[in-house]
C-alpha cells in the first residue's frame, strides 16, 4: 500500500517524548511492508542531522516550516480573536496554530492525483487537513492520540486547570469540535476504552479501534539489579501541563512526608524542556531537575521506585509502560495506570495504586522496605509489557486499520 502519514509534530527523535514516540514507531512499523510518505513540519529545535535520520526510515519525507506564532499566547485581544474565530467555525486555536497553507495544498494535490491508498492524521490536530471529501477516493484514518474533549472535561473535574474560566467555555465547543471532525474519517483510532466509548457515543456509527502505546523493549531494557536506597524518579516531557501539576504536586504534598521517616530521599525528575514551575523544585531538599538526557533509563536502572502521581491528562502513558519494561517499581495514581490491569483479584500484582498523599506515602515506604515486593513488581511490570504492549504488536493492529482487516494479530 501507499500510505500518507500526516503529523504536524516533527516526529523524531521519538526519546523527545509525547506524540513523537507514537507517531515514529507506528510508522517505523508500516514502513517495513508499505510505501510511506510522512508530510510533517519543524521549527529551529529540528536539527538538519534529525531530518536526514527520519528521511532514512520512510520512502518519502515532506517538510514545511511551522507556521510563525502570530503572538496569541501573550496578546488579551488577539485571544478573544482566537475564541471568536472557535465559536464561528468550530475549530480550537490550537489547531489553526498549527495550520499551513502550502501545507494544505501540497496535501490537496497529492489526492487529487490518487497516489495513495489510505491517509493517516497522527494526532487529531492534523484532522484540519483531511477534507470530507477525501473519503470518496482513499481510507482515512484519525489516530487519537487523546481525547481534547475528555482532557479538557477532566482538567476542570481535577482542578488542575491553569484556566478554569477558558476550559469551561471551551468545553462544550471541543465537544462539538470533536463530534464534528471524526465524521470525516473512515476509522478512527484511540489508545483506552475509555476514549472509545466517549467517542462512539458522539459517532455510534463510526469504526473505532483500540490500540495502546507501546515500548522499544531495546531501548528501555530490563534491568539486572535492584540498587535498593531511596530514590525515586519520574519521567516525562516537562513542558506538559499534566506533567508540571504531576511533579508539583508530588514535591509538595508527598515528598516531604516521605522524608520524615526516609530523610535521604531524592526524586529526580527527567525530561526535556523543563517549565519555570519545574525548574524552581530543585530548591526543595532533595530535588534534581535534570532537563535532557542522553538515555532516560539510565536513570531509571538508578531508581529504587518510579513515582507516575498524574492527576490529569487521558490515555496509556508511555512514561509508565517504559518504567515497567525497564524493571522498576511503580507507584501511580488511577491516571498514572489508565488502561493497565496492575492490580486485581485476577491480576498479578504489576504496580501499586495512590491517588492521595498519605496513599503514596504508605505505598513507596513499603517498596523501601521489602526487597521481594519490589522483585515482584519489576517481573510481573515487565512481563505484561512484553506481552501487550510492545510497539511491533501496536503496529500489526494498526496496519489491520490500514487494511481494513480486523483479525487478532499473531504476537
Amino acid at each position: 500500500m501507499n500510505i500518507l502519514i500526516l503529523s504536524a509534530t516533527f516526529p523524531y527523535p521519538p526519546t523527545r517524548g509525547g506524540t513523537q514516540v507514537r507517531t515514529f514507531n507506528l510508522l517505523k512499523y508500516l514502513s517495513q511492508r508499505h510505501a510511506i510518505t510522512l508530510v510533517t513540519q519543524h521549527d529551529r529545535s529540528v536539527t538538519d542531522a534529525e531530518i536526514t535520520s527520519l528521511r532514512d526510515c520512510v520512502d518519502h519525507l515532506v517538510v514545511f516550516n511551522r507556521p510563525i506564532d502570530d503572538g496569541t499566547a501573550t496578546n488579551p485581544w488577539k485571544k478573544v480573536q482566537r475564541l471568536g474565530q472557535f465559536l464561528l467555525q468550530g475549530t480550537p486555536p490550537s489547531v489553526i496554530n498549527r495550520y499551513s497553507s502550502e501545507m494544505q495544498a501540497w496535501i490537496d494535490d497529492a489526492i487529487q492525483v490518487k497516489k495513495y491508498d489510505v491517509i493517516t492524521c497522527e494526532h487529531s490536530v492534523n484532522e484540519i487537513y483531511v477534507r470530507s471529501h477525501f473519503q470518496k477516493s482513499l481510507k482515512t484514518i484519525v489516530n487519537i492520540h487523546s481525547s481534547v474533549y475528555g482532557s479538557c472535561l477532566n482538567q476542570i473535574a481535577t482542578g488542575v486547570s491553569d484556566n478554569l474560566l477558558r476550559d469551561k467555555i471551551n468545553l462544550p465547543l471541543l465537544r462539538r469540535y470533536e463530534q464534528r471532525y471524526c465524521s470525516k474519517f473512515s476509522a478512527m483510532v484511540v489508545t483506552t476504552e475509555e476514549d472509545k466509548i466517549q467517542l462512539q457515543a458522539f459517532n455510534p456509527d463510526s469504526e473505532i479501534t483500540v490500540i495502546p502505546n507501546g515500548v522499544d523493549l531495546e531501548t528501555f531494557p530490563n534491568r539486572t539489579t535492584d540498587p535498593g536506597g531511596h530514590k525515586l524518579v519520574f519521567i516525562g516531557a516537562m513542558d506538559n501541563l499534566a506533567n508540571i501539576d504531576a511533579v508539583c504536586f508530588f514535591v509538595n504534598q508527598v515528598l516531604p512526608e516521605i522524608q520524615k521517616s526516609y530523610p535521604d530521599t531524592t526524586l529526580d525528575i527527567v525530561g526535556s524542556r523543563p517549565a519555570p514551575e519545574v525548574l524552581a523544585l530543585k530548591e526543595k531538599p532533595g530535588v534534581n531537575v535534570t532537563g535532557s538526557v542522553p538515555s532516560m533509563v539510565d536513570y531509571l536502572h538508578k531508581a529504587t521506585v518510579c513515582v507516575v502521581p498524574m492527576r490529569t491528562g487521558f490515555g496509556i502513558k508511555n512514561k509508565t509502560l517504559e518504567a515497567m519494561a525497564a524493571g522498576i517499581p511503580i507507584v501511580a495514581s488511577d491516571r498514572g495506570l489508565e488502561g493497565l490491569a496492575v492490580d486485581g483479584a485476577d491480576t498479578p500484582i504489576r504496580a501499586l495504586r495512590a491517588n492521595e498523599p498519605a496513599e503514596y506515602v504508605k505505598a513507596i515506604s513499603q517498596l523501601f522496605e521489602h526487597p521481594q515486593l519490589r522483585s515482584q513488581l519489576s517481573d510481573n511490570g515487565r512481563q505484561l509489557v512484553e506481552t501487550e504492549f510492545t510497539w511491533e504488536i501496536a503496529g500489526q493492529r494498526y496496519e489491520q486499520v490500514c487494511l481494513g482487516t480486523h483479525d487478532t494479530p499473531h504476537r
